[in-house]
């Protein structure tokens, strides 16, 4: 917990080379120059050329890079070397910066331990070094920081229990905590007879941590950020504490081992305590299998939430109209539930919403028209659920969608023209719905398709709209599994950026388009179950970048090899063709054309015999007849 450990010798040595440069300055900035140096010394790369001018005797410490001093410049105050990609250890010699109020030396690559030594910096106020590769143990030493107030050693490699220190002998001035992105394990050490009573935000998600949440954390009521997600902590959802806690602005609980009360069944309770946070912003309880419905009184929420995560749980029974309340809500996400019941009307009076998820619940009835008028929304996933009716025309007012996730239903009818008007739609997923008509040509047509559109497993009808030729930044096409008929158009080649497509189980024929196989990013194309016909061109097996291709259950014929992009198909990709024949394992040899040496030899062996005959039996006639006509 003391200085530095190098030897009088290397110190006075150090100090005899630096006299003549710091003449000017007193001992106490000429000995932070010696534990800089050594620090430095311990920085194996420099790739920003930071520390260039610290070997320098013409510069004043004090005008080193990251370097801060008081105001008689006489002391280092301050270390800040964020971001500078430096690769090293970090010295125990930082510790005989005996003034020091603030060491950054986040987002680098330094490695090892975090000195214990650093414990003695009694001045210091600020101690980051997040977004390091630092591993083993937090020093127990930090606790003894006490004027510290922001502590963040956040997304490194460091694992153990969390130092009882911490939370009871540290800083009781300390604000901010941030030991996030570790490994480490155990419980959090909050006691009964200890209080961070300062504290505003603590951090401790993705780590291992495991047990109860201490009690005593109620006793630091101007908590504003607590975010223990992605843990293995257990027991009941925190209200006796959260209830102490008025200035509570980001709860993070998500992914734990958290149930509500009286069995997991009464989410109520917690709900009420949240109550007393007026200026309350973001809740994620997602992923703790939390059973009980979801109270009324959600809707009695500070009016400053604008996000709710409760996902991924066990909550049942229907989505309370009284949510509406929440008007600055900007994502709702009840996904993965057993919610039923109806989309309450009343969630389109949310006119702020931007993302909502209710996928994989089994609510039922018709999707709201008024949906249409929530302006702002961006994503709207209902997918997996029980819905029936119509997709509703009042989509096409919803010009920033950019997601519309519908699969997984038993909605009916066609699919409204309308939808062309959400000019800025990225994935579009109407799957597994009982969707009946022609594909629109204003829906195919949609340039702004980045990622996938896909409509299989419905029932619809009609030719391939030469439309989605538009799509040239689309990445995955699905249309299997329709009644699709006709021919695939060859202007399909155009969507350059297409890496998937799927037109299996159609009614499709005539020939597959070469082009298709020239598209310079498909990975993947399924053509099965169609009624294609032809020669599969020889544009595939001369792709490089297709990996998997099924044509199998067509009316194909011709030669295959297997060399190729065909190297790494098997004869279950052209099964079911029984024009086919090749080198592919499986697949029968094509014959050779014996008959085509006999065509060209044929005139030739019909003359020889024929010459000779000529000569027995013409030659005499000939005679004969020239003396008849003598006579």
């Amino acid at each position: 917990m003391g200085f530095c450990k190098f030897s009088k010798f290397s110190f006075l040595f150090l100090i005899s080379i630096l006299f003549v440069s710091t003449a000017e300055e007193n001992a106490r900035i000429s000995y932070d120059r010696v534990s800089l140096l050594s620090f430095m010394s311990g920085v194996v790369s420099d790739p920003e050329i930071s520390l260039e001018h610290w070997n320098s005797t013409n510069v004043h410490v004090c005008n080193w890079s990251g370097v801060g001093c008081n105001h008689e410049r006489d002391q280092v105050v301050q270390l800040d070397l964020s971001g500078r990609s430096l690769k090293g250890t970090i010295s125990p010699a930082l510790a005989n910066l005996s003034s020091l109020m603030v060491l950054d030396l986040s987002k680098n690559f330094f490695q090892g331990h975090i000195p214990p030594e650093l414990g003695s910096l009694f001045q210091l106020k600020q101690l980051c070094l997040s977004w390091n590769l630092l591993e083993g143990d937090i020093p127990s030493e930090l606790g003894f920081l006490h004027q510290l107030v922001y502590l963040d050693l956040g997304s490194n490699r460091l694992a153990g229990h969390i130092p009882s220190s911490l939370f009871c002998n540290g800083s009781y001035s300390l604000q901010y905590i941030d030991l996030s992105n570790n490994s480490l394990s155990g419980e959090i050490p909050s006691k009964t007879e200890c209080s961070l009573r300062e504290l505003r935000f603590l951090l401790l998600w993705s780590n291992r941590l495991i047990g109860q949440v201490p009690q005593a954390l109620s006793n630091s009521s101007k908590l504003q950020w607590v975010d223990l997600e992605s843990n293995m902590l257990s027991g009941e959802l925190l209200s006796n504490i959260v209830r102490k806690m008025p200035q509570l602005q980001f709860l993070y609980l998500s992914y734990n081992d958290f149930v509500s009360h009286d069995g997991n069944t009464n989410l109520q309770p917690f709900f009420a305590a949240l109550l007393n946070s007026s200026n309350f912003q973001e809740l994620e309880l997602a992923g703790n299998n939390l059973g009980g419905e979801i109270p009324s009184i959600i809707g009695d929420l500070s009016t400053n939430l604008v996000q709710v995560h409760l996902d991924d749980n066990l909550i049942y029974g229907s989505i309370p109209p009284g949510i509406s309340n929440l008007v600055n809500l900007t994502l709702l996400n009840l996904s993965s539930n057993l919610l039923n019941g109806s989309i309450p009307p009343e969630l389109c009076r949310m006119e702020k919403l931007e993302r909502v998820y209710l996928s994989n619940n089994s609510l039922s009835g018709e999707i709201p028209s008024a949906l249409g008028n929530i302006t702002h929304l961006g994503l709207l996933d209902l997918s997996m659920n029980k819905l029936s009716g119509s997709i509703p025309d009042s989509f096409a007012n919803l010009s920033q969608l950019r997601r519309l996730l519908l699969y997984g239903n038993q909605l009916s009818g066609t699919i409204p023209l309308s939808l062309g008007k959400c000019v800025n739609l990225e994935i579009l997923d109407l799957s597994r719905n009982k969707l009946s008509g022609i594909i629109p040509g204003e829906v195919a047509g949609l340039r702004s398709l980045k990622i996938y559109l896909n409509l299989s497993s419905n029932h619809l009808h009609g030719p391939l709209p030469l439309e989605l030729s538009k799509m040239d930044m689309v990445l995955a096409i699905d249309l299997s599994s329709n009644n699709l008929s006709g021919s695939i158009p060859s202007q399909l080649g155009s969507c350059i950026a297409l890496e998937h497509l799927n037109l299996s189980s159609n009614f499709l024929e005539g020939e597959l388009p070469d082009s298709i196989g020239q598209l310079p990013y498909l990975k993947e194309l399924d053509v099965a179950l169609n009624q294609l016909s032809g020669d599969i061109p020889v544009t595939f097996q001369a792709s490089t970048s297709i990996k998997a291709m099924n044509f199998s259950f067509n009316k194909f014929h011709g030669n295959i090899s297997d060399k190729g992009a065909f190297s790494l198909l098997t004869m279950d990709s052209f099964t079911g063709n029984d024009g086919l024949c090749g080198s592919i394992k499986g697949m029968p040899k094509c014959r050779k054309k014996h008959h085509s040496h006999l065509v060209i030899f044929l005139p030739i062996i019909v003359s020889l015999f024929a010459t000779p005959l000529l000569l027995m039996f013409g030659y005499p006639l000939v005679l004969k007849s020239r003396f008849r006509n003598r006579l």
